[in-house]
């Protein structure tokens, strides 16, 4: 069993890069099955994830290689279209075929998705889309199975703006006979990312980014070659990092635009952050003060960045309050921050935070992937040692942390007990 062990006090300082993003890779990996022919993705990070998506392309038919920051995806021999429990149950992500070989095969047959453990996150406006654009969907023994001969454009209202359903209605357009309008449809930049790389294949979209988006389909689509743009969560993560430790970090690669909500908080809380050039430089030598915060859907402020928020917020001097609006279940990881002495109570949907002068070093347990982190923050400013156990959720979504960490200063291990 592996575990993280961190002493605390150290202040980080140095450049640390920025990997591709995740959420962003996924399904671009997954879109490559609207083509026959070879795609080369670059700026893949190297995550478990990743590792996941290419075993279920695989399993489906296509050659995948990976080289170094590249992906090349060759998806000329894909005729199969179940996408099996053992594979889908360990990451949500899987669920992102389905537009894909729906559109083209005319049909898919998909375990129902797992992943983090942090709340409900139900497929019903995936498949209620799918219906809308002609398809006949029916669920038994734990799968899930759609199939049409030919999908056809379609109005789609999504009830909220989920970005899995979006991005897989989204590609299941792209060869779907006429113009399908998406309403009420995710913002985020990885949506974006998809869209371009979609049309660089040949699809044509219009809108991603904004709550509209229009797809006419098209006969074909062609491999092509894509950098995928940078991690915004991971990004975030070390901007908090340079400000929990009153650090000094830049961090190259980096996308400020991509993190407006973030950047808007933390200046309020007084930290000092810079776009310079394609890289963010963070300071935050002076006291800061506390702040509240709201979780909402993109543009609003992430999800996957409130855990390390609310370690932030853990020692900084005030009352803070931090609403979780996205996932009922994601305040997981105040049990173990409690376990460090923060002060923090949850009110239903809020926790209330008391910032305190420090936080001790303690045996801790990770729960999901961004409260791994989280745990990671409150470690780097503890007193004394913190041992992070379960830290496998880590793998999935953060490329060499203990490495990039160390490299900044932080006197951080991974070691196999």
């Amino acid at each position: 069993m592996e575990r993280i062990i961190i002493t605390g006090g150290e202040r980080l300082k140095g450049r640390v890069g920025i990997s591709g993003s995740k959420n962003a890779a996924l399904p671009i990996m997954a879109a490559t099955l609207l083509t026959n022919g070879v795609t080369t993705l670059s700026n893949i990070p190297r995550l478990k994830d990743v590792t996941t998506m290419a075993r279920v392309l695989r399993t489906l038919g296509a050659k995948v290689e990976f080289r170094e920051r590249e992906l090349k995806i060759d998806t000329t021999n894909v005729d199969r279209f179940l996408a099996p429990y053992n594979l889908v149950k360990t990451m949500r992500a899987s669920f992102l075929v389905f537009g894909p070989l729906l559109a083209k095969l005319g049909r898919a047959r998909v375990s129902l998705p797992g992943g983090c453990a942090i709340g409900s996150r139900p497929v019903d406006l995936h498949l209620r889309g799918f219906k809308e654009l002609g398809a006949e969907v029916s669920m038994g023994g734990g799968y899930t199975q759609v199939k049409r001969d030919g999908l056809i454009g379609a109005e789609i209202y999504l009830d909220f703006p989920s970005v899995g359903a979006t991005e897989n209605l989204m590609m299941a357009a792209t060869l779907a006979k006429g113009k399908t309008t998406i309403e009420n449809a995710a913002k985020e930049p990885e949506i974006v990312d998809l869209a371009n790389f979609l049309n660089k294949m040949g699809a044509r979209i219009k809108g991603a980014g904004t709550d509209t988006i229009r797809t006419i389909g098209v006969k074909e689509l062609k491999g092509t070659d894509y950098s995928i743009i940078s991690d915004r969560i991971e990004a975030g993560t070390y901007i908090i990092a340079s400000a929990i430790t009153k650090g000094d970090i830049i961090l190259e690669g980096a996308k400020i635009d991509h993190l407006e909500s973030l950047v808007t908080k933390l200046h309020e809380a007084g930290v000092e952050i810079k776009d310079e050039e394609g890289a963010i430089k963070v300071k935050a030598r002076r006291r800061i003060k506390a702040v509240d915060v709201k979780t909402m859907p993109y543009p609003g402020f992430p999800t996957d960045m409130q855990a390390q928020f609310m370690a932030l917020m853990s020692i900084t001097p005030g009352m803070s309050m931090i609403t979780e609006t996205v996932f009922e279940n994601r305040f997981m990881h105040v049990s173990e921050l409690l376990r460090m002495g923060a002060d923090i109570k949850i009110e239903g949907s809020r926790a209330v935070i008391k910032g305190i002068r420090s936080l001790s070093g303690a045996p801790v347990m990770a729960t999901d992937l961004r409260a791994s982190a989280a745990l990671i923050l409150a470690g780097l400013v503890a007193e004394g040692k913190t041992e992070i156990s379960r830290i496998y959720h880590l793998d999935r979504g953060y490329e060499r942390i203990v490495e990039k960490l160390s490299n900044l200063g932080a006197k951080i291990e991974r070691v196999t007990v």
